[in-house]
């Protein structure tokens, strides 16, 4: 049986632990300093909890990072730490939505060990199966090759530490760019008193998709971030960041609202445009969990 360590078992790293647990792998991880609902949700998942980092790493033949972008390098560190006090030989994906260069630092933190940049794109497939993370790196075939279950797809998508974060950075710049625009367009129509009329233009066009408004600013603290790396990647292609340094800038005022209250798994996203709007009016008063 694979062992797989996972870092850490929040929302999504939940999901894909209670995949590969459903799909015959063993899946260890850590609730050490972290929040009651984190516990919630390794516990919901069916996940074998171990006291620390050098337990998890020192079980594992596989280590998952799955962190926000911001924590990425940190994690990195942390797990290379543990990988040199333990005598590991675990290889180690980092699927963490970063830009290539961060990747490349990730790795770098890493070495020796033997790296897989992944990434995931889709929602967690406790909530959703279907997610699929996109791999690269010489070791890639080793994280596709787990346990999935069929309720997570793998992509190589070549031999280069890189190109799985490169994939996920314009393919996210896409999906959460517009989600950015539609949040931003219906605040502003709530200002000016033609919501209505908005909303119904644009669900014509099959673009008011209103649940993605809400579902994003229960996260939009870690999108914020991740903004700022798809900024750098297309500042590394020769392209002006101040897209998406903008974007990066709306998912920031989105985390100070009411709409931000609440966390992914527990929210109502059916919610009418116009209490949406009016939650984006106002200051939120819970602090992030």
């Amino acid at each position: 049986m694979t062992t797989v360590g996972l870092v850490s078992p929040g929302h999504m790293g939940s999901g894909l632990g209670w995949a590969l647990r459903e799909g015959g792998a063993r899946v260890v991880t850590t609730v050490a300093g972290r929040s009651e609902r984190t516990r919630r949700l390794a516990g919901a998942a069916g996940l074998e909890l171990l006291p620390g980092l050098h337990e998890v790493v020192a079980e594992a033949d596989v280590v998952l990072s799955v962190t926000p972008p911001g924590d990425s390098l940190s994690a990195a560190r942390d797990i290379a730490g543990a990988l040199r006090a333990t005598g590991s030989r675990a290889v180690v994906a980092d699927l963490n939505a970063v830009s290539p260069a961060t990747m490349t630092a990730v790795a770098q933190e890493l070495s020796p060990a033997h790296v897989v940049d992944g990434a995931i794109s889709g929602a967690p497939p406790i909530v959703h199966p279907g997610a699929r993370i996109f791999l690269s790196g010489e070791h890639a075939a080793t994280i596709a090759d787990l346990p999935w279950g069929g309720k997570v797809q793998p992509i190589i998508v070549g031999p280069k530490i890189g190109a799985a974060s490169a994939t996920k950075m314009c393919t996210a710049g896409v999906y959460k760019g517009l989600g950015a625009l539609l949040t931003q367009a219906i605040r502003t129509a709530g200002h000016h008193d033609v919501l209505d009329a908005v909303v119904a233009d644009l669900a014509r066009n099959d673009v008011a998709h209103l649940a993605g408004v809400v579902s994003s600013a229960t996260k939009a603290d870690r999108f914020a971030d991740e903004m700022r790396e798809i900024a750098t990647t297309q500042a590394g292609a020769g392209l002006t960041p101040d897209l998406f340094t903008a974007i990066a800038a709306v998912y920031l005022d989105v985390a100070t609202t009411a709409l931000a209250e609440g966390d992914p798994e527990t929210t109502d996203f059916n919610l009418p445009a116009a209490e949406i709007v009016s939650r984006l009016s106002h200051p939120r008063t819970a602090p992030p969990t």
